[in-house]
């Protein structure tokens, strides 16, 4: 079975948190920090995942993540990916523009919608986690 690559970027732990929730779910997965991994990487892909938290006005991290999602863009078209992140403030719009954004780029996002919790994961976000990762790793085959 393929292993199901989780990559995420964090600014204070909680996305980190939640990628070993969805590694936990997927079985066979790794987690895998943005800044270790190029978008390049992830062509081969069926499927993974990314994690990024809510910044400034509820947009994605604009040094790491943003680059990499504009990268990511051009190869995205036919995969499945899983969204997750956490935020403080707002209503999730980060989420909401970046499940749009990877759609448009021709890419299907698992339940057509991101995994968020405010701040630390709880037990309710843990469980959606798990069955984010548990999706992907079917979407593996």
């Amino acid at each position: 079975m393929a292993e199901l690559k989780v990559v995420f970027w964090s600014g204070s732990g909680n996305t980190e948190s939640m990628a070993d929730f969805v590694v936990k779910g997927a079985g066979a997965a790794k987690a895998i920090p943005m800044e270790d991994i190029t978008p390049a990487e992830l062509a081969d892909e069926k499927a993974f995942a990314l994690g990024c938290p809510a910044m400034g006005d509820e947009e994605l991290e604009e040094t790491i993540v943003e680059p990499f999602v504009a990268e990511l863009e051009k190869i995205v078209a036919g995969k499945t990916i899983g969204l997750f992140g956490s935020y403080s403030w707002g209503d999730g719009e980060w989420m909401r523009a970046w499940v749009e954004r990877m759609q448009n780029a021709g890419a299907e996002v698992v339940d057509g919608e991101g995994v968020i919790c405010a701040d630390a994961p709880d037990d309710e976000a843990e469980q959606a986690l798990n069955a984010l990762g548990e999706k992907l790793a079917k979407a593996l085959g």
